[in-house]
């Protein structure tokens, strides 16, 4: 197949075609203007396609074991009938900027199904474990015929409000551990998620992991839920044992049909593009500004004062936006 126009693309996209979806995701990734300008073309044509997926985002520390969950619940879904895409957001290399694990590797089973997609890509820069692309990725999946978009993202923090501010439903994987694990969870993170699933109950861990559902059980009783309409559940499963997997989607089709039928999921969706929109610009407007020779001379001079404790950074910021004021003034 030879794609050489948005055309093409979206033609291939439409169809099924992995080759046309990840080329489409190599060129919205790009830096390049030439890729930038398809890139904007193809997202275009492709939105009447989308929006028919359930779009699910799961999270939690360093060992949860989040790959062997994704791979569970993604084999268990394709036997179900669906098309299943996995966005991995890696974290990134401080020298390269490059993607320094594989969940290709992590997940051989889902890697290799037919009706799954599995796209790592770097986290770079971005706070919230979100690659700065991963949203129109989303989309292009989705018109891909994927009904099924999982979003695995880095780490725990209170910056996975980004990650949680793109899916409509948000998961947290914990360990049986639970009263250690806990003090280290923000309340955010608690405040976002739309279930806990306690994994590794499995084996001699049976009665640590009840333990761990009774004490987030109770934390969620004093943290705001993120919607009147639902109360987050919490679930224990076991990624190896394949326990617990088809529980959790139970709930996750609970929740998407509670939410489609009271119109809240269009309600979410919508309030979600509009941040979009603004995270867009704002990037775009740092971009611009910084990258201006002026501003970018004056950004490296301060930076200079604050290691030398010539200059508070709030000086030195307030500095910079009344140098952006006064240009833009002109």
């Amino acid at each position: 197949m030879k794609l050489a126009k948005a055309e093409d693309f979206v033609k291939g996209i439409v169809n099924g075609s992995k080759k046309a979806l990840s080329k489409a995701i190599t060129h919205i990734e790009s830096t390049h203007q030439k890729h930038q300008t398809l890139a904007d073309e193809i997202m275009r044509d492709v939105i009447p396609y989308t929006g028919n997926s359930i779009r699910l985002g799961i999270t939690g520390v360093p060992g949860v074991g989040k790959s062997t969950f994704i791979e569970a619940l993604g084999m268990y879904l394709i036997e179900q009938g669906h098309k299943v895409a996995v966005l991995a957001i890696d974290p990134s290399s401080t020298l390269s900027g490059g993607s320094i694990l594989a969940d290709k590797t992590r997940m051989e089973l889902l890697s290799s199904a037919e009706n799954a997609f599995i796209r790592p890509s770097p986290s770079g820069k971005y706070l919230g474990g979100i690659a700065q692309k991963t949203r129109e990725t989303m989309l292009l999946c989705e018109a891909a015929g994927y009904d099924v978009i999982i979003i695995e993202t880095v780490g725990v923090g209170q910056s996975e409000t980004e990650a949680a501010g793109m899916v409509d439903f948000f998961l947290f994987l914990a360990l049986a551990n639970a009263g250690d694990e806990l003090q280290g969870i923000k309340k955010g993170i608690l405040e976002l998620a739309d279930a806990i699933a306690i994994n590794k109950a499995d084996k001699n861990n049976i009665e640590q992991a009840e333990a761990a559902q009774k004490i987030y059980f109770n934390a969620l009783h004093i943290v705001n839920p993120a919607s009147k309409y639902w109360n987050p559940k919490v679930l224990m499963c076991s990624s190896i044992e394949k326990s617990g997997i088809k529980e959790i989607w139970d709930v996750v089709l609970e929740h998407n049909k509670i939410f489609r039928n009271n119109g809240e999921l269009d309600k979410k969706r919508h309030d979600q593009s509009v941040k979009w929109m603004w995270s867009i610009i704002k990037d775009g407007i740092n971009q611009y500004f910084t990258n201006m020779p002026k501003i970018k001379n004056q950004i490296q001079s301060l930076e200079n004062d604050i290691r030398s404790d010539k200059q508070t950074p709030a000086n030195a910021a307030k500095r910079v936006l009344n140098l952006i004021t006064n240009m833009t003034a002109e």
